[in-house]
């Protein structure tokens, strides 16, 4: 990745960060801390790895996404806005009724959602079904999925991981959103899940482990993950809960609440807010 690749990623991060925050604030309501995590993983995806059209959203030959921890989608949101699937003024209508954009995906009503997600544990199952019709219909796409950590502790997630690695869906790249961080506090006290490389591993999955954070990082890793011939790929990226907005990094009380006034300023002039083009 060249350095003009990587500071395109990192403006495109910037702004979709600002952009959650602005959501979030206007529907008084959503999951700050997992969606800012995530961002520059999304942000990977969509503008760097994925082959995705807005303008031909349903093509049977396209890169697949699956969020599997759904409360993140005004990550998801975001960077579907950003890419140019619909208005980015959409973003404002979150959670609100009547609007497309949910609490958790739904790909009955938004373009570019191919799941609807939020019942956590059920996603990399959807992912493997992606992969597996992929096999079978001789199709050369990707399908690719975050995880939540906390996720981890859905006994359906490890019956996902058997049938992946048994069924050689090296068509499958899967992201572990690993910011140790869960709605009642970190996974290593609510349910620890031990080491999840050694889990994954045993799985007979090809692991790999990033900081989440790293555009090259993530790049070098997504590449080594498709040179995979016979597994599974599992992408451990470590991450910090509330990652660009310092008064939310780190913090268990950012998992579900939105900023109020106050804090909404203080967080876009960390993010160095949006001017009027939305830059």
């Amino acid at each position: 990745m060249d350095e003009k690749k990587l500071d395109e990623l990192k403006e495109i991060a910037r702004q979709s960060r600002a952009w959650i925050i602005k959501a979030l604030a206007e529907s008084k309501s959503g999951h700050p801390g997992g969606s800012l995590s995530a961002i520059d993983i999304l942000t990977y995806l969509y503008f760097s790895a994925m082959n995705v059209d807005p303008q031909d959203p349903h093509f049977v030959d396209r890169d697949r996404f699956v969020l599997c921890k759904g409360h993140g989608a005004p990550a998801l949101y975001t960077s579907l806005a950003m890419k140019g699937f619909f208005p980015k003024e959409d973003l404002l209508t979150l959670r609100k009724l009547g609007s497309r954009l949910q609490g958790h995906p739904d790909m009955r009503k938004l373009p570019g959602v191919d799941a609807s997600t939020g019942s956590l544990g059920q996603g990399l199952s959807i992912a493997n079904g992606m992969a597996l019709a992929g096999k079978l219909d001789n199709k050369s796409y990707t399908v690719y999925a975050i995880l939540g950590d906390g996720e981890m502790e859905e006994g359906q997630v490890w019956e996902a991981a058997m049938t992946a690695s048994h069924y050689q869906l090296n068509n499958l790249i899967a992201f572990l959103d690993y910011n140790h961080l869960q709605i009642d506090g970190r996974i290593e006290d609510v349910k620890s899940g031990g080491n999840f490389a050694s889990r994954f591993k045993a799985f007979g999955w090809h692991v790999l482990e990033i900081d989440g954070h790293d555009f090259k990082a993530i790049d070098e890793a997504v590449l080594a993950a498709k040179q995979e011939l016979y597994a599974p790929s599992m992408i451990i990226a470590h991450t910090v809960k509330g990652k660009g907005v310092p008064f939310m990094e780190g913090a268990v009380e950012w998992h579900g609440k939105a900023p109020n006034k106050e804090q909404t300023a203080e967080a876009l002039k960390f993010l160095g807010a949006l001017k009027e083009d939305g830059r």
